[in-house]
């Protein structure tokens, strides 16, 4: 199999790369690297010195292509499917793309922000910055809400790699603010994802580390 995918299954960013592998049904092998194991740590970073996941190493092409976003363009273009996560068309396809930059910048990273601050040791927290983070989270959920109105996904009526990017993003950020009351078109759109077959799948095989998320920490 000419395709690997370092991963842990709890990563909110690993889980918006299964969903785009699950979404085509495309070979891999997934290879789960545990970074507390000082063994699987020092291999993983080897292969990326940057220690961060994802990563997909491509034998065939003899690629180590790092990034969730870069890695989903990548598929799409060397290993497409019946599922266009990247349009054709120049213009949809940045728009996609800015919709993915959106998610990651202003929602994804500041919930990471908010949700590491909880596992730092005492007396290294960081109020201003969680502070920081959780405005930049209301802000980023404001764009999105305001820009979904009637579409059935984040842009338009296609199953794209904004939706990958959202799908994990929003998982994690409702147990750090929830979204139901506040923001309706980003919680009915969330439904629609949780239900998506690709993304479901992605959850399901994270569920036995939930126990590692600190949702009781979050306030």
């Amino acid at each position: 199999m000419s395709l690997t995918l370092h991963f842990h299954p709890l990563s909110s960013f690993c889980q918006k790369v299964l969903t785009a592998l699950y979404e085509n049904a495309t070979p891999f092998k997934p290879q789960m690297v545990e970074l507390f194991d000082p063994a699987q740590r020092a291999a993983f970073l080897k292969l990326w010195p940057i220690g961060k996941f994802p990563v997909l190493r491509d034998e065939a092409r003899d690629r180590t292509v790092p990034e969730s976003s870069i890695i989903i363009d990548y598929l799409a273009q060397h290993y497409p499917g019946p599922v266009t996560l990247i349009p054709t068309d120049p213009e949809q396809a940045l728009r996609v793309r800015a919709c993915d930059r959106v998610i990651d910048l202003y929602i994804h990273l500041p919930m990471q922000k908010i949700v590491g601050d909880t596992m730092r040791p005492e007396g290294s927290h960081d109020p201003h910055g969680v502070q920081e983070a959780k405005a930049m989270l209301q802000t980023g959920l404001g764009v999105l809400d305001r820009d979904l109105g009637a579409s059935t996904w984040a842009v338009g009526e296609s199953f794209t790699l904004a939706d990958c990017s959202a799908a994990p993003a929003l998982f994690y950020a409702n147990e750090v603010a929830p979204f139901g009351e506040t923001h309706r078109n980003v919680a009915a759109y969330f439904e629609r994802l949780l239900a998506r077959p690709s993304f479901a799948r992605a959850v399901a095989e994270a569920k036995p580390y939930f126990h590692m998320f600190p949702k009781d920490k979050l306030s």
